[in-house]
């Protein structure tokens, strides 16, 4: 029999469960047992949900992210929140957000830990800190409490951990020490939780090494050598995880470890299975990625059945089947999905639609196809409707990408001359001060829009609505005195998901959450085919918004890439080709505010690292066609209007001659939280155009008081001239609220106006 099993399930429940509980707890509306007591129903719920499989994991449900888990398993906490409170959650949330309540004393608050993206996917985690002092201690009752609760409901179980190597690689060294000699300190501590995991009378841990489908240096290829090498003496069955990519020259490595199976991620690594299966002793197990935890698409199962057959005549029991990587990355539960298209609904699978493939294939293998065949054929008749559906396909949008010339992706002077241009039409003065876009979406204006779209509010009485927090958003830029302002996006429930609404092939979903990070959720809309702008999309509301006031007033856009990249992208044509549809698209939007007298526009890319090949050999690919999408959507204006873009945990050193290439007059990225070191990168690449390092990191409550925002402008201006640098927040404030963003944002004014005066 073919053994099937989860990598991990979504946490944040069918309706978003989790997230309203844990906001409630940080105002301390409802209790600390009172959350473990949701956290527990919902575990319950998703392995209800996950019954079919043979193994279920356990230790996937985290309350923020199972980086930071790990850390506080493996007692690596900031030297920052030792001390503060024996309540270890508090600390926890601490390290997460800065502080644990909203109504906590300041002396309680501490900086937030710095916070990236998980390997190439739009999951951010919080990352763990190293010295050379740093000390591991085991504390794994959480662990153990979960494994104990799943137990006691009967669940056949397989604990899931991030392997050490792979912790190491995520960390961040505060100093010039190396993290790979902390390995000897941690191997220890793996081992004493492995004795821990004994003592349950579980059989196989999942241990995650997605690093394997990185390239790696020989020291790091040693370390997991030595690693596996030391935990090999464990009686547990060690099952050695990867995903997101191809194993490459990390494929022999992977299946010589001592370990007792390994899985692949054979969606991303499918024409490296055979090879595995050369290398692979005969003792262990392959567990393969079939069902794609990445995307929404369902799974061509009669396709996929046809090449499995083989290999699971040559393998039997030594077979084991699973989704690519963790569930976490998909919605839950398509059947909430009432509203829908049915044709277009019936291409999707969400996460428990994916085990049922799961399930369903491996009954195909081990039972044959005649015992599902009623399925099979469902299956290959929406495989075969999505394939030729005239929905999917428009000649005319594929016409005009084949019309894109290098000339549309140019502006019409260098950045030295539209400098000067810009600069006598907007006279601003030194260290402008500007925000991202978003301010605080408060309960009124979700209302009001909630209202609309079901009808309870006329059209015209939510124009006037919108109109009214764009009035309240522009007299409070008025009140604190900024430089440029922004209209607050209040009518846009989402970055991507706003533009996408009003794009041609594009579905939406009611309840199609993931997680973002903690209490974050993104609802990505749908790509399902070709695509097109049928009218202007903000125009309306930045006119209104510039007629309000004489300062600059930015129009704000979502760019290209970071709609592609945040949204469920169709995967029957080239990413690159999808992408520049869009570009195209939000060109047109770029020129007609132009044309309505905008005269500053900001594109943001805050996913164009995201992006990124997890392999360095692949990323001058990949940044080719996403520069020249982006340069095709904002190159095609007057040398007087200037361009903007924002890129959020923008850790891009290592590619800063293409954001050069992006040729923005402007770009704002964040710096808060990586105390500028963000900015090193200019000590030696000599950028040439406008910076706004943020200084107000947005994804804390806490409030940055004008010293530490001077101390950050003092050194960023070591590295860029005070001429060209902005100072702003390094994210939107949509997910603020006002009395934390209003005291925030004059102290960044107040700043501004002292670095001026130190000039």
């Amino acid at each position: 029999m073919i053994t099937t099993h989860n990598l991990g399930f979504p946490r944040i429940g069918k309706k978003r469960e989790l997230k309203f509980a844990l906001e409630k707890y940080w105002k301390r509306d409802i209790t600390q047992n009172e959350l473990c007591d949701i956290a527990a129903t919902l575990r319950h719920e998703h392995w209800q949900n996950q019954e079919q499989l043979d193994l279920l994991p356990v230790g996937d449900f985290s309350f923020y992210d199972q980086v930071l888990d790990t850390s506080f398993m493996l007692g690596n906490l900031p030297e920052r929140v030792q001390n503060i409170t024996d309540n270890t959650l508090d600390n926890y949330f601490r390290v997460a957000r800065g502080r644990s309540s909203s109504n906590e004393s300041e002396c309680s608050c501490i900086q937030a830990g710095e916070m990236t993206k998980w390997f190439d996917t739009n999951y951010h985690y919080i990352v763990p800190e190293f010295d050379q002092n740093t000390q591991f201690s085991l504390d794994s009752s959480s662990l153990l409490e979960q494994i104990a609760e799943a137990q006691q409901q009967g669940h056949n179980i397989k604990p899931v951990i991030i392997g050490p190597v792979t912790y190491l690689w995520l960390g961040k060294a505060k100093d010039e020490s190396n993290k790979l000699d902390l390995l000897d300190k941690l191997l220890p501590v793996y081992a004493e939780l492995f004795s821990e995991l004994e003592k349950t009378g579980i059989e196989w841990l999942q241990i995650d090494e997605p690093v394997l489908v990185t390239e790696l240096s020989d020291a790091w290829q040693h370390a997991l050598r030595n690693a596996y090498h030391t935990l090999q003496s464990t009686p547990l069955k060690l099952l050695l995880t990867t995903y997101f990519g191809e194993l490459q020259e990390n494929l022999q490595l992977s299946c010589t470890l001592p370990v007792d199976g390994v899985h692949i991620d054979a969606i991303n690594g499918k024409d490296e299975v055979a090879k595995v299966i050369d290398w692979l002793p005969s003792h262990k197990i392959l567990s393969l990625g079939v069902i794609n935890g990445r995307n929404i698409w369902k799974t061509d199962l009669s396709d996929t059945v046809k090449w499995l057959k083989p290999i699971y005549e040559r393998l039997q029991d030594r077979l084991w089947l699973a989704p690519s990587c963790s569930l976490l990355h998909v919605p839950v539960d398509l059947d909430n999905e009432q509203k829908l298209d049915s044709e277009i609904k019936s291409w999707f699978a969400f996460a428990i639609q994916k085990l049922e493939e799961l399930a369903l294939l491996a009954s195909t293998l081990s039972e044959g196809e005649s015992s599902v065949e009623k399925q099979l054929a469902e299956n290959k008749a929406v495989i075969d409707s999505r394939k030729h559906s005239s929905r999917v396909h428009n000649q005319s949008v594929k016409s005009r990408v084949l019309e894109i010339t290098d000339e549309m992706g140019n502006r019409q002077s260098q950045y030295n001359e539209r400098a000067t241009i810009q600069r006598k039409k907007l006279n601003l003065p030194l260290y402008p001060t500007t925000t991202i876009g978003s301010f605080p979406q408060t309960l009124e204006i979700r209302k009001a829009r909630r209202d609309f779209r079901v009808g309870t509010l006329a059209e015209e009485q939510y124009r006037i609505a919108m109109q009214n927090e764009i009035k309240h958003c522009v007299n409070e830029q008025e009140t604190l005195g900024l430089d440029v302002f922004v209209h607050g996006e209040p009518e846009r429930n989402d970055m991507v998901e706003y533009f996408g609404e009003q794009l041609t092939g594009y579905a939406f979903t009611q309840f199609g959450w993931v997680q973002s990070y903690g209490s974050r959720c993104v609802k990505p809309p749908i790509i399902y085919g070709d695509i097109s702008r049928p009218e202007p999309m903000t125009v309306a509301w930045a006119h209104y918004a510039q007629s309000l006031t004489d300062k600059p007033m930015k129009g704000m856009l979502t760019g290209p890439v970071t709609i592609l990249n945040w949204s469920f992208v169709r995967d029957d044509q080239p990413r690159s080709e999808t992408c520049l549809q869009l570009a195209l698209a939000i060109r047109d939007e770029v020129l007609d505010l132009e044309k309505s007298g905008i005269t500053m526009i900001q594109i943001d890319e805050a996913a164009l690292r995201e992006g990124l090949p997890l392999r360095k050999s692949q990323w001058q690919s990949y940044l080719d066609w996403a520069i020249k999408s982006f340069r095709i959507t904002a190159n095609g204006v007057t040398d007087e209007t200037q361009i903007h873009t924002h890129m959020c945990y923008s850790e891009f050193n290592d590619i800063i001659a293409s954001i050069a290439d992006m040729d923005a007059d402007v770009i704002t990225i964040e710096t808060s939280r990586s105390d500028m070191e963000l900015l090193d990168v200019f000590d030696e690449f000599r950028y040439p155009n406008e910076i706004g390092p943020g200084v107000y990191d947005i994804h804390s409550p806490n409030i940055p008081s004008v010293k530490s925002i001077v101390d950050l402008m003092n050194k960023a201006k070591q590295r860029i001239p005070a001429e060209r640098l902005w100072v702003n927040p390094d994210c939107g404030l949509k997910t603020r609220h006002w009395d934390e963003v209003k005291p925030a944002l004059a102290n960044m004014v107040e700043a501004s106006e002292i670095l001026r005066q130190e000039r």
